[in-house]
Formats: structure tokens, C-alpha cells, sequence
């Protein structure tokens, strides 16, 4: 099958038909170089756009649509295949949807409410976001102020870019241009030069505001990368724009790994916030930084954004707020029973608690079963506790400490760095100094051999 006029005309009856927008020229442009298994770079050069365009700004979106649309978490890599075979049934009335359950589709045709596998950001129009009262207004409030800075970290799968995106979406209602950079998506050898990844911050800030790239107006080597940034946004960016300007950097913990990038641009950030507690342009500028606390970089914080500005910690959900969840997945959980039963096993971790209800609104599992394989290998959370185990087999020295706080019948005292790490990565709870494993979940799972092998 081609990518050609009927199949774009197919995608877009569908996407219509679901109430989703239909696909635009660059989304139309991604999906042909993805049916002739071209890259992004090579799809960007033949249709004169930026190739960071492509990955930051149209392709995460075209993908939340298409994967809404079909019922399946849809990346580049598996596209073409999942589109195909969507697009050949769609075509041929006699013959049936895999998974058709997933599908989100009614009897009647028409979208249903039945949740999709949660996996990434909780979509905007989704109902199965709950709000973080009272930390939105907080954010709401702060970024209509001059200059602003706020930064929102949590250990991964805490909710962080849904959050974003709805901040974004606030901030869009009040007139206001948002620009959102997902560090995650800048290629290592940019994020490991300072001169490329300022020039790569600079062309993507102009693209996603509509304004032609004029880095060689403003770019001098004589006056060095650092100097040269800040006179485009000053210069141009900012002078451009006649309403604030909301600058999203999410993933900034990507920066982190780049210790000689981290120790120039981070400083950078904060000396943007300096300069606009003084009446002038830079207080059109209003940065929220987003990162994950589980990389854990000693920084200069006399130099770095991270002792200034508005701070959001992220935290579990609240034994209401999991009620309310439940309810949302059509959970009859009236008496608390349950949810304190899920709640002991793995806290109020937003993930986890956001698969457990997809999986016990599916029918395909008792709580009682889920319950009981949950810290196995053959249990729901199998890859986030492997991904946690990935991180402590290269890092002995925190597996170690983690056995410690596993095994005891009380809580411990640990090093400091090492109680950090291992707060940071939710793995302890820390109360006066001491700590406790997380929740039930790690505490099972890491239990045993596991760690002292390891350790």
C-alpha cells in the first residue's frame, strides 16, 4: 500500500468521524517519508523544513491523534504496519479490527469512552486527568507575572508533561505564545556541543513562533554562544512577539548527562530570570522548566535555575484523588476498601495507580490478582520495576543501601547522597533523616537475593 490521496482521505474520514483534527500538510509530509522509510532529517531536507521541527513539534502530535484514533500507542517505528492494517479493514467492511476492543469504538460506529493503555501524558480533553489543586492556580498565577520561573520536577511517571500541557493550555487562553522543547528529542551530538544546542534552541523557538531563522544576524563568535543567544532573544525573538512568551523546556534532566553544556545554559536560564526583575523585554519571557529527579548531577545552585523561581514537586495521589481516578475508569469503589488495598501495594503513584484501573476496567484481572502479581515478573508493573532495576545494577552502591532499607525491621539512617538518589527515584520515603521503602511494591520485588547479589 502507498501512501497516496485515497489513504490520507481514508485517515482523515476516520480522524473526522472521532472528532479529531485531520491530518495538515506536515503531518501528511511525515507519513509519506514514513511509508518510504525515510528519517526525519531526510523527510525534513526534501520538504524544506527543520528536522527538529518535525520531531518536537508535528510528530509527537500527529502520533497522540493517530494513536486515540486506532486504541494503540503508535511511534514511527511501528506506523506504517499499525496504519495499513487499520486503512485495508477500514476498506473492507466483511473483514474485522484486530483487537477491536481497543479500538475506542462503539457498536454504532462512534467513539466510546473506554480508556486507552495509559503511556506517556494524559491528553488534554482526557477525563482520566486529575487535577493537582491547588498546584495549577499556583502555576497559573506565576506564569502571568513578569519574568517568571517556575520549575516542576518528580521522579519519572509522576505526571509532569500532563501537567505541562495544561499549563500551555492555560497560558494560550490568556493570549499568551507558548513555545514547548522536549529536550529528550535533540540528538546526543547536539546536546553535547553548547554552540549547537543554543543554535538548535534559537531555530526552534523561531519555528514553533512562526519567524524565519536569522541566526547569522545575530551569531559572533568574537562575542561567544552564550552572548549570541541571548541578543537573538533579545533582539529578535522577544521584539518579535508583542504578547509573553512561555518557554516550556521539558526533559531538562537530558541536559544533566552534558556536564560542560549543563554548567554554560543552565546558568544562561537564570541569568534571563535576572535580568528580568529590571522593566525592560526579558520580562516578556516566562520559563517553566520541567525535569525528572532521578538523575541526580551535583550542581553550582549559586549559578543554576534551580534554587530561584516557583518550585513544583510533583507527589503521589491522595487516597481522594485515587478514589475519584477509579471512578473515572468506571470502578464502583464506593466503600475505600479497595483503593486502600491498591494504595498499600504501590502508594499513590500516579502511573501505577493509572495501569492498575486501565487493567481492572478491562475485566482482565481481579484486584485480588493483580494485587498478588504485582512485584513478580509476570505482574502489570514488570517494566517500571525493571527499569529501576537497570538503574541499581549500575549503581552498586544504591542497591546496596536500598537492601539495607528493604530488610530492615525499622527505618535506617543513610548516607545523605545516597538517600537523595534514592528518594529522588521514589524508592524510600524519608521522614527526620530516616528512610522506609517507597511503597509495598519495591519493597517485595528488590526484597532477597535480588540486592544482595547485587550489592
Amino acid at each position: 500500500m502507498n501512501f497516496d490521496d485515497s489513504v490520507r482521505e481514508i485517515l482523515n474520514g476516520k480522524l473526522i468521524e472521532s472528532q479529531l483534527n485531520p491530518l495538515n500538510s506536515a503531518e501528511a509530509v511525515i507519513l509519506q517519508g514514513i511509508w518510504q522509510y525515510q528519517t526525519y532529517e531526510e523527510i525534513a531536507e526534501k520538504a524544506g523544513y527543520s528536522s527538529g521541527y518535525f520531531t518536537n513539534v508535528v510528530a509527537p502530535e500527529l502520533f497522540r491523534r493517530l494513536s486515540e484514533l486506532i486504541g494503540e500507542r503508535i511511534t514511527k517505528k511501528n506506523c506504517r504496519a499499525l496504519l495499513e492494517t487499520h486503512v485495508t479493514a477500514w476498506t473492507a467492511p466483511n473483514k474485522a479490527l484486530p483487537n477491536q476492543h481497543s479500538v475506542g469504538l462503539s457498536g454504532n460506529g462512534k467513539p466510546d469512552n473506554s480508556p486507552c493503555f495509559p503511556n506517556g501524558a494524559v491528553p488534554l480533553d482526557s477525563p482520566f486527568y486529575i487535577e493537582r489543586s491547588p498546584i495549577e492556580e499556583q502555576v497559573y498565577a506565576e506564569i502571568n507575572k513578569p519574568g517568571a520561573l517556575v520549575r516542576i520536577k518528580a521522579p519519572q511517571e509522576m505526571g509532569k508533561t500532563s501537567l505541562l500541557l495544561r499549563i500551555l493550555d492555560y497560558a494560550n487562553t490568556q493570549g499568551h505564545r507558548t513555545v514547548n522543547l522536549n529536550l529528550q528529542q535533540v540528538d546526543q551530538a547536539i546536546l553535547s556541543d553548547l554552540n549547537k544546542f543554543l543554535r538548535w534552541l534559537c531555530t526552534n523557538v523561531s519555528l514553533e513562533l512562526g519567524l524565519p531563522s536569522k541566526l547569522d544576524d545575530y551569531w559572533d563568535e568574537d562575542i561567544g554562544n552564550k552572548v549570541s543567544c541571548s541578543l537573538y532573544f533579545r533582539g529578535y525573538l522577544l521584539e518579535s512577539i508583542d504578547s509573553p512568551l512561555i518557554l516550556a523546556l521539558d526533559q531538562v534532566n537530558e541536559i544533566f548527562e552534558h556536564p560542560s553544556v549543563a554548567k554554560d545554559f543552565l546558568p544562561l536560564l537564570r541569568s534571563w530570570y535576572e535580568e528580568a526583575k529590571r522593566p525592560g523585554i526579558w520580562q516578556k519571557l516566562r520559563l517553566v522548566v520541567v525535569h525528572s529527579t532521578e538523575i541526580y548531577v551535583p550542581l553550582q545552585l549559586t549559578q543554576s535555575p534551580f534554587n530561584v523561581g516557583l518550585p513544583i514537586q510533583l507527589n503521589n495521589f491522595s487516597l481522594e484523588e485515587v478514589l475519584k481516578l477509579a471512578q473515572s475508569y468506571g470502578l464502583n469503589w464506593t466503600d475505600g476498601e479497595e483503593v486502600n488495598q491498591l494504595m498499600a501495594m504501590v502508594g499513590g503513584h500516579p502511573a501505577l495507580i493509572h495501569i492498575a484501573l486501565y487493567h481492572l476496567n478491562r475485566g482482565e484481572v481481579t484486584l485480588e490478582q493483580l494485587l498478588q502479581t504485582a512485584p513478580t515478573s509476570s505482574g502489570i508493573y514488570f517494566h517500571h520495576l525493571q527499569r529501576h532495576w537497570t538503574t541499581l545494577q549500575k549503581q552498586p552502591e544504591l542497591a546496596s543501601a536500598l537492601n539495607t532499607v528493604i530488610n530492615a525491621t525499622e527505618s535506617v539512617s543513610l548516607e545523605p547522597t545516597l538517600a537523595y538518589k534514592l528518594g529522588s527515584m521514589g524508592l524510600i520515603k524519608l521522614s527526620t533523616d530516616k528512610a522506609i521503602p517507597g511503597c509495598k511494591l519495591y519493597q517485595q520485588y528488590f526484597k532477597g537475593n535480588r540486592l544482595i547479589q547485587m550489592g
